[in-house]
């Protein structure tokens, strides 16, 4: 057959379906999100289908506000257990901390995670933020989120079986199930769970195959379970107290409010919205008049999520200006700016949205109508009201961008709230929306010097994420408005009837106009062209990006000078990231290099930029320095091993401590070996013979070059930099090229290639020499490289990452000379510093390594065939 004519080889349909999912998983996750919103969205309408409006309005103003203060209590108590999760998770990694910190942090960590939904994230970046400033490394914050994620979700699963046994009689007949399956899957559970505690008694890791579980003493899992036991049973009594007087006991209550919590949890919708009052109405439905119970439940919203995010917010700001006041340069209150948590700040803005996109949606109520006829002609209540609930949209979208510290989400936040505070009182006198505001208006004015970045608002491209929040926030908008007005005959003529007591179409056409604005945002976001892979490096980017790297600390920058990766410029020109593209995978090596000022803005740019063009941004051998940054753009770090750094003031081969390298000094100059440092110039003589001895350096390994990371043996790179050779009888036998800039504090080398023909001992000549000369020129420290999986935990907490790579670090000397290279730079006595690669999560750091191992070896070619 005919070559042009053959047929493709088919691949497997399982390999194509899941290669689809792995490309298209944020969309289709995003998809099943808005699909699950939607069913719970409609089950509650179908549940509610007796309940009127007027009547849950009935009942919520007829809770007394006993209960609200009741509900306020058990809130709090729920709060003082949840602070208690982070406690016990600083105890169990042997830290201590001070306590008003960490319940602060603990608080608001909680506060925007119960509301925002994905806790793990959005509470993590604030406790990232706290506690790296307390003195917790990455792997220490990491594994202290890890710990409240954990003891949640088995503290609710356990406490949910044990309820279930009890009541199981009683659950089943309100939800319809027969008891004895929920009491089979409880003690199913319960199983599971006293295994779990037995086991951790005695071995406290535990091998499934290749899987190994760690688990906690029974010490603190015993105080954990108590914990959630007291965090869950607090929540369920916030909203036990504000429902009526009803024959639901509360074991049974109980019962089905941790399960409608967890089943909240499980679906991802921010906040369980929808999902927790679909099982809360189908659970309690038959026993409790459901008006009541969706006031109840709204109430409960109120008090459980808005309020502790209000209290969050004011507990921040109080302490970051306690702080400022303590500054000997705190002269007045003009000069007040505070750093809230980015997280915190989008949050607020999400939630302040949401309330006037949810209240254009909702009638006023008649008092408030009555008043503004009297002082207020229609047009200005009807533009109100339309106005308002577009503003809320505008809030939603600015969110995303007040997270990222955007100068124009500021902008667009401040002016947006201004104006929906006046609107809100000429559309419905709306006092608590106002005042909420007002808050949110107050925050953000403090907060105005965290908004440093000149990006613009409207290159912003919203990911899927921030789409399904949209949409369910549209959607949840529409539920509201198909329930209030239930009973209002659908026509034609409702679009165009303006009156003051018409109001289902004065809130049907602020849908209309939400629909229409948020559906225009989500086709111009999936529709932008993607960003078309930047151009190789210019000469002329090459230049100034050279220029910078001179004038900054670290010496690893002159690795730009290769000309094999891109570089990305910050906004003032005095800073860049030099990075490379393999796959999906944006990886920028090392920190950025330049002014430290413009790294914050730097990181964010790389990262946006990558993620404009469909990529996933990382960092590769960052110092923990930068992670603060990294965690800001919702990068994770992970580390990859450690940096030694030898301090060349203090190195001294006189003294015993160096004993070893003084011998090895002296043996090789017994052996003839000569040591000289050539300049650029100087080493254009000989660079035929430094040719010739990569060359055979190269075949003798049966290796290639590599490149990104590690520089390759090119004219112009091994001229750009001193070159330190060995002579032996007047021949080179070995050649190191070395990377310094002009402010002498680091050295360090790169291409190390000798003969196979030259003396034993040789490199550690090389090295002792080179760092003998540096030295005497002035330079402070020098880089000896960083030793991969290096100072890995082996404590029994730590991260799943840590034990593989410290696995591979003891038993991996086949695949790799972890323990020699360790070893070898010992011998230097350096100081070891941790190095970390910083991606968005741990399956995009593992397909970032992968990436990161092509672009050094050149392809996949270049691995395989080394």
């Amino acid at each position: 057959m005919p070559a042009q004519e053959q047929v493709p080889e088919q691949q497997p349909a399982s390999s194509a379906i899941w290669a689809f999912i792995i490309r298209f998983k944020p969309y289709l996750t995003s998809l099943a999100i808005i699909a699950v919103f939607a069913l719970t969205a409609f089950a509650i309408y179908h549940l509610t289908s007796e309940v009127r409006y007027d009547e849950v309005e009935t009942a919520l103003l007829s809770t007394s506000w006993t209960s609200i203060l009741l509900a306020i209590v058990f809130t709090g108590l729920s709060f003082v257990a949840l602070i208690c999760y982070d406690v016990n998770a600083i105890d169990y990694i042997g830290k201590k901390l001070p306590l008003p910190t960490v319940a602060i942090t603990a608080f608001s960590a909680y506060a925007i995670g119960n509301t925002a939904g994905f806790g793990a994230l959005s509470g993590g970046a604030i406790r990232f933020r706290a506690y790296s400033r307390l003195g917790l490394n990455p792997g220490e914050i990491g594994r202290i989120i890890a710990f409240v994620t954990l003891s949640f979700g088995l503290g609710l699963l356990a406490v949910t079986a044990l309820s279930l046994l009890m009541v199981a009689p009683r659950v089943a007949s309100i939800v319809g199930l027969d008891p004895l399956w929920l009491r089979v899957g409880a003690v199913v559970i319960v199983g599971i769970m006293v295994a779990l505690f037995v086991v951790a008694r005695g071995e406290r890791t535990v091998s499934i195959g290749w899987l190994r579980l760690r688990l906690p003493d029974t010490r603190t899992a015993s105080r954990q379970f108590l914990v959630s036991a007291l965090d869950i049973a607090a929540t369920a009594t916030a909203l036990y107290v504000l429902l009526p007087d009803t024959h639901v006991g509360w074991p049974s209550f109980f019962a089905i409010f941790a399960t409608a919590v967890g089943l909240g949890v499980l679906s991802h919708v921010p906040a369980g919205l929808g999902v927790f009052e679909t099982v809360m109405i189908a659970g309690l439905g038959n026993a409790i008049d459901i008006d009541t119970l969706l006031g109840s439940l709204v109430l409960y919203r109120i008090i459980y999520h808005v309020l502790p995010l209000m209290l969050a917010t004011v507990l921040l700001v109080a302490s970051e200006i306690r702080q400022l006041a303590a500054r000997p340069l705190f002269a007045d209150i003009g000069q007040i700016t505070v750093r809230l948590a980015p997280s915190l700040l989008s949050t607020l803005a999400l939630i302040v949205g949401a309330m006037l996109i949810f209240s254009s949606v909702t009638p006023t109520p008649d008092d408030n109508l009555d008043f503004l006829s009297s002082i207020l002609p229609l047009p200005i209540v009807e533009a109100a009201h339309f106005l308002s609930s577009i503003l809320g949209l505008g809030l939603v979208v600015a969110s995303r961008g007040i997270g990222q510290r955007l100068d124009g989400a500021w902008w667009v936040g401040i002016v947006a709230a201004f104006a929906a505070l006046v609107l809100s009182l000429l559309k419905a006198v709306a006092v608590f929306e106002a005042m909420f505001l007002g808050v949110f208006i107050a925050v953000m004015l403090l907060s105005a010097g965290e908004f440093t970045r000149h990006a613009s608002l409207l290159r912003m491209r919203m990911g899927p994420a921030w789409l399904s929040a949209i949409a369910i926030i549209i959607a949840g908008a529409a539920t509201i408005l198909f329930f209030v007005y239930r009973d209002t005959q659908y026509s034609h003529a409702l679009w165009w009837e303006f009156e003051f007591s018409e109001e289902a179409p004065r809130s049907l056409r602020a849908l209309l106009g939400l629909v229409l604005a948020s559906s225009a945002l989500a086709i111009f976001s999936l529709l932008r062209p993607v960003t078309y892979r930047p151009d190789e490096m210019g000469g002329a980017d090459l230049e100034k990006a050279v220029a910078i790297a001179k004038k900054q600390d670290m010496a690893d920058a002159n690795l730009v000078r290769m000309a094999d990766k891109h570089i990305m410029f910050s906004q003032d020109g005095n800073a860049f990231i030099m990075y490379g593209i393999q796959g999906r995978s944006w990886i920028g090596l090392t920190d950025p290099i330049g002014e430290e000022s413009e790294m914050s803005e730097l990181v964010w740019q790389f990262v946006e930029t990558a993620r404009a063009a469909g990529g996933r941004a990382a960092f590769y051998q960052v110092s923990p320095k930068l992670l603060s940054y990294c965690a800001d753009a919702g990068l994770r770090a992970f580390k990859l091993g450690e940096l030694a750094i030898v301090d060349l003031e203090t190195f001294d081969l006189k003294g015993s401590r160096l004993s070893g390298l003084r011998q090895a000094l002296n043996r090789g100059t017994r052996d003839g070996l000569a040591f000289s440092l050539l300049t650029p110039d100087e080493a254009k003589s000989v660079l035929g013979n430094l040719r010739d001895i990569s060359d055979a350096w190269l075949a003798h390994h049966n290796t290639r070059e590599k490149t990104f990371s590690l520089g390759s043996f090119s004219d112009e790179y091994v001229l750009s930099q001193p070159v330190a050779v060995l002579h032996k009888d007047d021949k080179i036998v070995a050649f190191a090229t070395v990377m310094v800039t002009d402010t002498k504090q680091e050295a360090t080398v790169d291409l190390m290639r000798f003969l196979p023909e030259a003396p034993r001992g040789a490199m550690d000549f090389l090295f002792i020499s080179i760092m003998e000369q540096m030295r005497s020129e002035g330079y402070r420290t020098f880089n000896l490289g960083m030793a991969p999986l290096s100072g890995m935990s082996k404590r029994d907490i730590a991260p799943v990452w840590d034990w593989i790579g410290g696995t591979l670090f003891e038993h991996g000397e086949k695949f790799y000379n972890f323990k020699g290279l360790r070893a070898f730079k010992t011998k230097f006595h350096p100081k070891w510093e941790p190095r970390y690669l910083a991606v968005s999560n741990g399956a995009g750091a593992a397909l970032a390594l992968m990436d990161v191992t092509l672009l050094i070896g050149g392809g996949v070619r270049g691995v395989v065939g080394k």
